[in-house]
């Protein structure tokens, strides 16, 4: 069995979330521009699995598939946001601020989870 590199995994998420919130942030100031197409980043759930190295298996019947089909990216239409902009682009302004708050949120949670991590590793060290 392979280690779980924790400050790792975090790092990564860091990284992901950075990238969303480019792209989000690309979404808001091409909102008038006719045409433009939103775009968004797969879910990071999907990203690690897609670079997992260890499968998940079943051992009871009880348990989930995590086996499935692999996703791919799609762009957002217009008929999936909101509202649509009178220049035809896609972008929803309020699905985009509540993507901007999700990952505020996902940042804040991984900034936590961090934290708490680097406080028991220093703690083991001390008490060693």
């Amino acid at each position: 069995m392979t280690g779980v590199y924790l400050f790792d995994l975090m790092s990564q998420q860091a990284r992901y979330l950075a990238v969303r919130q480019s792209m989000i942030a690309g979404n808001v100031a091409n909102a008038n521009t006719p045409d433009y197409k939103a775009r968004d980043v797969l879910p990071f759930a999907e990203v690690m699995a897609r670079t997992a190295t260890a499968s998940l298996s079943t051992t009871a019947s009880g348990h989930l598939n995590a086996a499935g089909p692999p996703f791919s990216a799609t762009k957002i239409t217009a008929s999936n946001t909101w509202d649509a902009l009178s220049t035809s682009s896609s972008v929803s302004l309020e699905q985009e601020m509540l993507n901007a708050g999700e990952v505020s949120r996902d940042n804040s949670l991984n900034m936590a989870i961090t934290k708490a991590f680097d406080r028991m590793l220093m703690l083991s060290l001390k008490g060693s």
